[in-house]
């Protein structure tokens, strides 16, 4: 039996991306969503990709007999996103009774486009799909995760925290995430809600793609971590997760962990 035996974990982006050459995970999000399952956790996929979803609810539920729940939600400028967000929060009470995790970590933007360049389309993409989707689903899950003293773990970045060139818009979007951790964990520990933010370095299929068609951008954001390689999805981002949420967790909440190449810091 896994220490999440039987919760229900709602993951932002958590689609099947196209695995690495090793065949491990390539996202994030698809990371986290396997080392939850293997856990014993019910999912709550969300993202653009519906096709994605169903890639991953099919995996997942073959091989780690959870269940999940997968649906499409798209929170940008175009549409109502806080309707989206609702309709999220909507079904996963009418599917599983109960939400016990909320983990915001999708996000879009447009890499490698200096400040100067930025459109404001380019700016509200790195904002609504990152700080707006944490701050909605925050909100909608609050009533649940206070029931269940659930915990709540956004997905910022160093981007933000040193500045990267090239990354204003999603600099700004996950500082903002930062910004909005804080303050939940201030106002939601009386509630036995456990806020926290990572901040990770991880090898993934995106970062793949973004290193063969812009190796400048790339070479100028991108570094080896001193450990001497890159954070795997599943087993070291995903287990972080896992442990975040975890009943015997013991960091405080609302503390910023960063992780390269597999190592966790507390700044």
């Amino acid at each position: 039996m896994g220490i999440l035996e039987g919760k229900v974990a709602i993951i932002t982006g958590g689609g099947r991306a196209k695995p690495l050459k090793d065949g491990s995970a390539g996202s994030i999000g698809y990371g986290i969503a396997i080392a939850y399952a293997k856990e014993g956790a019910n999912l709550v996929l969300t993202g653009r990709n519906m096709q994605k979803l169903e890639d991953a609810k099919e995996e997942i539920e073959r091989l780690y007999k959870v269940k999940v729940l997968a649906i499409q939600a798209d929170v940008s400028a175009d549409g109502d996103s806080e309707q989206a967000v609702k309709n999220v929060v909507k079904q996963t009470i009418e599917t599983f009774g109960r939400i016990d995790v909320l983990i915001n970590n999708a996000q879009a933007s447009a890499s490698g486009v200096t400040l100067a360049e930025h459109t404001k389309e380019q700016f509200d993409l790195a904002v609504y799909s990152g700080l707006y989707a944490a701050f909605f689903y925050m909100r909608e899950c609050y009533p649940y995760l206070k029931e269940t003293k659930g915990s709540v773990i956004n997905f910022a970045s160093g981007a933000g925290l040193f500045g990267n060139y090239g990354q204003c818009a999603y600099a700004a979007a996950k500082e903002g995430i930062r910004g909005l951790s804080r303050v939940a964990a201030t106002e939601w520990g009386k509630d036995g809600i456990n806020v926290n933010v990572v901040c990770p370095l991880a090898w993934t299929s995106q970062l793949e793609q973004w290193k063969e068609y812009n190796p400048d951008a790339f070479a100028a954001n991108v570094h080896m971590p001193p450990m001497g390689h890159y954070g795997n999805s599943e087993l070291e981002i995903g287990r972080v997760c896992v442990q975040l949420a975890s009943p015997d967790f013991k960091y405080m909440s609302g503390e910023t962990l960063t992780l390269e190449g597999g190592m966790g810091q507390r700044p």
